[in-house]
């Protein structure tokens, strides 16, 4: 009986996953301890987050809710500084909480950047909104950000849109790496053509994929790998 139950859960968490349509488990990469992990996610209220889009403008300051498509709400938000500015990249919200307490305001959704502690949150110092000054998060009025936490389920698309890191490309890269030169690295082979899937600095299964094909294209070995080489083919390194 025990092996009959397993059976029907499994069945009925694979039923429930995205991959096969239904919005109940959401499955993201996560970093924990330099170590690349899977997080699931059970949002209590079943909202779809694929009808769901955040978009920052880095540059204009500027935070946008798109549903289905539809620009709902802006919110004018502060940002990183110069020498600690917000990631690029296209993420996810991975949690949400209140009350964090300190600078955090009254709201906190954390956003699945690889390389740091990330999120969209409140403040208790709102003459900063609308200027650099965060540590990278996303600064927000606490009544803004607040209406925001009522309306993203967790799962939902965030993209920050602005100039991309730098990085030297040192060290080569495979599935499971993670990082800012990751994060390039997709978003040239998306400039290319090639699909990475999300530009989000982990790579995964689909980037392994694009580079597989840049290898084809460039008739390079397939090896599904990013060393110096397939760098300085893709204008990466001089």
């Amino acid at each position: 009986m025990s092996k009959i139950v397993a059976f029907v859960t499994l069945a009925i968490l694979l039923l429930a996953s995205p991959y096969y349509g239904a919005p109940f488990l959401l499955t993201y990469p996560l970093v924990m301890e330099n170590q690349l992990t899977w997080l699931t996610l059970a949002p209590e209220d079943k909202q779809d987050p694929s009808h769901y889009l955040i978009a920052v403008d880095l540059d204009k300051r500027k935070l946008q809710v798109y549903i289905d498509n539809v620009l709902e709400k802006e919110y004018t938000v502060a940002i990183g500084k110069p020498e600690t500015p917000t990631p690029v990249g296209e993420f996810r919200i991975i949690s949400k909480s209140k009350d964090w307490g300190g600078g955090f305001g009254t709201r906190w959704l954390g956003v699945n950047v690889p390389w740091g502690i990330y999120g969209i949150h409140g403040t208790d110092e709102p003459w900063t909104i609308g200027d650099n000054e965060s540590a990278g998060c996303i600064r927000m009025h606490n009544k803004q950000v607040e209406e925001l936490f009522e309306m993203i389920p967790l799962g939902t698309k965030v993209v920050f849109h602005g100039a991309l890191p730098e990085s030297s490309f040192n060290r080569n890269l495979k599935e499971g790496s993670t990082g800012k030169d990751v994060l390039i690295l997709q978003h040239r082979l998306r400039a290319l053509g090639f699909n990475p899937g999300n530009i989000d600095g982990y790579f995964g299964p689909q980037t392994t994929i694009a580079i597989k094909e840049a290898q084809l294209f460039y008739q390079q070995p397939l090896t599904g790998k990013a060393d110096q080489e397939f760098f300085y083919l893709l204008g990466l390194k001089d």
